[in-house]
C-alpha cells in the first residue's frame, strides 16, 4: 500500500506536491515487476476506493452489491418460468432455477456481510473516541441582536 502514501496524507489533511527527480536507466539486474503484481495493484486499488467511499458506511456499498444480485436473481427465475409457460421448457432442462438460487443466496450473503460490517465500523469509531466524519472547515456566523428587555425593539 506504499504506492498509496500520498493519498492517505491528503486524507488526513497534508498538503501533497509533486518533485521533479532525473531517472537513471537500470545498470543492474532485471525488473521484478510482473503480471503478478499487477492484481495486488488492483486489490490495493479497491481497498482505496473501499476506504474512501464506504469506510464508514459499509451497508451501502455491501447492501447495493446485494440488492443487485436479488434482482438478477429474481430476472433469472423470472426467464426461467417465461420459458416454462411460454416455451414448455421444463425447468429441469435448465439449470436457470439452480442460478436463480445461487445468486439469491449470494445476495442475502452480501447483506448480512453489510450488516456486520457496519456493525464493526461502528464499533471502530466508537472505540477511537473519533466520529467517523471529518470537518473540514468551521464556518461561524453572527449570532442575530437580541431584542431590548425594556422596549422589546431590536
Amino acid at each position: 500500500m506504499h504506492r498509496f502514501i500520498p493519498i492517505y496524507a491528503a486524507w488526513e489533511g497534508a498538503r501533497v506536491t509533486e518533485i521533479a527527480v532525473s531517472h537513471h536507466p537500470r545498470r543492474f539486474g532485471k525488473s521484478k515487476y510482473g503480471v503478478g503484481r499487477i492484481a495486488r495493484v488492483l486489490l490495493d486499488l479497491l481497498i482505496v476506493y473501499f476506504i474512501d467511499r464506504a469506510f464508514d458506511r459499509p451497508i451501502q456499498f455491501f447492501g447495493k452489491l446485494g440488492l443487485g444480485f436479488l434482482v438478477l436473481s429474481v430476472a433469472v427465475l423470472s426467464w426461467a418460468l417465461v420459458l416454462k409457460y411460454a416455451w414448455d421448457v421444463t425447468l429441469i432442462q435448465t439449470p436457470l432455477p439452480l442460478l436463480a438460487a445461487t445468486i439469491g443466496l449470494s445476495g442475502v450473503l452480501f447483506l448480512l456481510l453489510g450488516i456486520i460490517a457496519e456493525v464493526q465500523a461502528r464499533i471502530y469509531f466508537e472505540a477511537r473516541g473519533r466520529p467517523p466524519y471529518k470537518i473540514r472547515r468551521v464556518v461561524e456566523h453572527p449570532t442575530p441582536a437580541q431584542p431590548r428587555a425594556a422596549s422589546g425593539q431590536w
